[in-house]
């Protein structure tokens, strides 16, 4: 079962920190509801920040009429709330960064993308410090300090075991990040939780955004993309119930990308490579919003294959993202595909040397046929490629081929256990150091059927 605190460490807090230490304004974006303005404040009013929404209409209503006079006004240090609903203050805040530019000026908060607020990125171009916080990743939940990541661009899994996840995957996969959803306490309490919260983005940041003809058009199209979540983009399976142009239909996928609703995963290619796949996949930003937008709860989740398949590949996207956007140097994800059907659910790139491939299986056991994407992006990547690695419903963690492993997905999330810090029987699961623990390893090898031989006399085919 998830263990879910009342006040979650953000692991984001101390990049926040660093950034108001030698920049002027922090913005952080995400979407509503994902602790922006918890983290804020949190970081902030310790440090003697006076805190201002413009969800309060009187308060936005004045940086409307008077926008120099508002900024003006404003204490030494100030967090603002929700500022893409007051576009009229970014001129002005400009002005007062340039005429005394301290660190630490302004926290800015944000439900829409930055990238598409032209006011906001123009006015405050190289005087704004830009922060992602994304929903709780599962290792904010857990409150573990996972080294996934690390690992990959190391291209060093440990041989070791863990326990299976089993139906806790499906529960984990419903149950979402957003705090306010997981402080409810049953599935059917979180479910109307999102339900509202997708009627309430779109009548709030959605219409403060466009204005749109076909505003009801816009639940119904989140639900059709939830349903197409994990597959490449197709605007005319997208369009076709709704008596909308695809134009109209892409401007309505921009808009709900705006507001950190849904995401177009691009391609991995290069110019030269002209066999490759090129269009984007379609990922819901969070599979507790997915799953409500579908009705599927864990124990229907776990009965339907097909949905489980395309939400887990989801859910690791969005927990490597996450987990991605605290860290110093930044990973572009994208996904792979050749027009003879090799692919791979999501490759990683950190700088221009690091590829690395992650391929999610629902599965409790692996096969060579399992590493066929992986293969071909690691003969394509050239000395590029890092590692491969096949995330599964398993319990051990094997090195298959050369840069090549099959992991526990819940290695995603938890902690390494370090030689001798987890001991055989312990209550909580987590990775086996393989020295003290062979003998599991080979038990957990058989009850997964992973076939050390078999597996490389099949990838020796390939």
């Amino acid at each position: 079962m998830l263990r879910v605190a009342k006040l979650f460490t953000r692991q984001l807090a101390p990049r926040l920190r660093e950034a108001l230490a030698d920049t002027p304004a922090v913005l952080i974006h995400g979407p509503r509801q994902s602790g922006k303005t918890t983290l804020a404040r949190v970081v902030g009013e310790p440090r003697g920040y006076r805190y201002l929404s413009f969800d309060d209409e009187s308060i936005a209503g004045a940086a409307r009429s008077d926008p120099v006079g508002f900024v003006s006004a404003l204490p030494p240090k100030t967090i603002l709330d929700e500022v893409q609903r007051v576009p009229e203050i970014f001129t002005s805040l400009k002005a007062a960064i340039d005429r005394r530019r301290a660190p630490g000026r302004f926290v800015l908060t944000g439900s829409a993308h930055v990238l598409f607020v032209p006011a906001l990125a123009d006015s405050l171009a190289g005087r704004l410090g830009i922060l992602q916080l994304h929903p709780l990743a599962q290792c904010e939940i857990e409150d573990t300090r996972p080294r996934f990541l690390d690992t990959l661009f190391r291209g060093r899994f440990r041989t070791g075991l863990a326990e299976r996840l089993g139906g806790e995957l499906a529960e984990r996969i419903a149950a979402g990040g957003y705090p306010a959803a997981l402080a409810r306490r049953t599935a059917a309490r979180r479910r109307a939780w999102y339900r509202d919260y997708v009627e309430a983005q779109i009548q709030r940041d959605v219409r403060d955004l466009a204005r749109i003809r076909s505003l009801d058009a816009l639940p119904k199209l989140l639900a059709l993309a939830a349903s197409q979540t994990a597959r490449l983009v197709n605007v005319a399976e997208l369009s076709a119930p709704f008596e909308l142009t695809r134009q109209s239909i892409h401007e309505y996928v921009t808009l709900l990308e705006r507001v950190f609703l849904l995401e177009r995963l691009p391609s991995w290619h290069r110019n030269r490579m002209s066999r490759l796949v090129k269009r984007p996949k379609l990922h819901l930003r969070d599979t507790g919003l997915a799953c409500a937008l579908l009705g599927l709860d864990a124990a229907a989740l776990r009965e339907d294959r097909e949905s489980l398949g395309a939400l887990l590949e989801t859910f690791a996207l969005q927990e490597l993202r996450r987990q991605a956007s605290w860290r110093q140097k930044p990973i572009e994800f994208s996904h792979f595909r050749d027009r003879d059907d090799f692919e791979v659910d999501i490759v990683l790139e950190q700088g221009p040397l690091a590829v690395a491939g992650v391929e999610v299986k629902a599965a409790a056991s692996v096969g060579g046929a399992d590493f066929r994407g992986l293969r071909k992006l690691r003969d394509m990547a050239g000395r590029r490629f890092v590692a491969g690695v096949v995330l599964y419903d398993g319990s051990a963690t094997i090195r298959c081929d050369d840069r090549l492993f099959a992991v526990p997905l819940r290695a995603l999330w938890e902690t390494p256990c370090r030689a001798g810090a987890c001991a055989a029987g312990a209550a909580r699961p987590g990775l086996l150091n393989v020295e003290l623990h062979a003998v599991r390893v080979r038990k957990a090898e058989r009850r997964t059927r992973i076939d050390h031989e078999g597996l490389h006399a099949d990838l020796a085919k390939r």
